[in-house]
């Protein structure tokens, strides 16, 4: 497409943007099982939400199924940074799959706040989006279950055995100013219930929260790269619209509408925390076909968190030397 005459795109990208620590290490993790075991290694779920991530894994040889019962016997098995319920861990463990667990060590961390708050026998509200696959793990790590709630409206409705003896934790992935609204919502209601504020957000995700807030205060036009059941990127398209900038969720370069552009002449890219930077870099190319682009990156945290691999798979590594 040829460029538009005269038109001039300034584009500024947040920082930070793009992958986070849990999602760098399960990539990688499914990368190591496949130079250990070979391929076919299966994953359990997308191992984590994006489309180019997955189709570049399943090009190297992992396989992605819906369900432990969809893997053969003897198949290496890697669960997704989402994590799993027990029920799903025991199911591949009657069958003796070997297992290497991927789960975000801050998703881990928050189940064993779940369990240890139904070890104290204190019934448990998570706060997150039903049917999320870190939400269904959740679920299914805390004895007794756990009750759900997403806004402060959902709180009146909950009915509880003993308002002295409740807890909540919360989905990693959302934002800190909702979460805060449910939190003070449960406080109010239930003022013995205990919990860690907002510090289960992870800092992955309030970063790149802070980031797009900032990115916003400058822009004409808010793009977020991020698969569309990417519970982070959609905060982040969130967080431009209530600051009245429009703001769109796209999966790629090719879902960018040229319409979007009209009028505009400064546009901010930011990505979820699944998203490879190879796609805002290819976004960047394509807001090219439409004028003469000028890319800036806004200053903001350096993020250097590492998370170690699983034991298994430094075990696994040293057995097949």
């Amino acid at each position: 497409m040829a460029k538009r005459s005269g038109k001039t795109l300034r584009v500024l990208l947040a920082k930070p943007r793009g992958f986070c620590a849990g999602v760098e290490r399960a990539i990688e993790i499914v990368e190591r099982a496949l130079d250990i075991y070979g391929p076919p290694v299966y994953v359990r779920h997308e191992i984590v939400h994006n489309q180019r991530v997955v189709e570049t894994l399943r090009a190297k040889g992992a396989v992605f199924v819906e369900e432990v019962e969809d893997i053969p016997d003897g198949g290496v098995t890697v669960f997704s940074a989402h994590g799993v319920s027990e029920a799903v861990e025991n199911s591949a463990k009657v069958r003796n799959l070997p297992i290497i667990d991927a789960t975000c060590p801050l998703v881990s961390k928050v189940h064993k706040e779940g369990q240890n708050h139904a070890r104290k026998n204190r019934e448990v509200i998570l706060i997150g989006h039903e049917g999320h696959p870190e939400v269904e793990g959740t679920q299914g790590r805390i004895p007794g279950g756990v009750y759900i709630v997403t806004s402060p409206e959902d709180v009146p409705k909950l009915t509880v055995r003993d308002p002295a003896r409740l807890a909540y934790i919360t989905q990693t992935t959302l934002s800190v100013d909702d979460t805060r609204d449910v939190i003070d919502a449960l406080k109010e209601r239930f003022p013995d219930i205990v919990g860690p504020d907002v510090k289960d957000i992870c800092y992955a995700t309030q970063n790149r929260q802070q980031s797009a807030r900032a990115l916003a205060a400058h822009v004409d036009l808010l793009l977020v790269v991020g698969a569309q059941n990417s519970s982070n990127s959609n905060r982040l398209r969130d967080f431009g619209a209530a600051m009245g900038v429009p703001s769109y969720l796209i999966d790629d370069a090719d879902s960018l509408n040229p319409a979007w552009l009209d009028g505009v002449s400064t546009v901010g890219i930011t990505a979820g925390a699944s998203a490879p930077e190879e796609l805002v870099q290819e976004l960047v190319k394509r807001l090219g076909d439409f004028g003469e682009v000028s890319v800036e990156e806004l200053s903001g945290v350096e993020e250097s968190v590492i998370f170690k691999l699983p034991r298994e798979l430094a075990e696994a590594a040293r057995a097949a030397e």
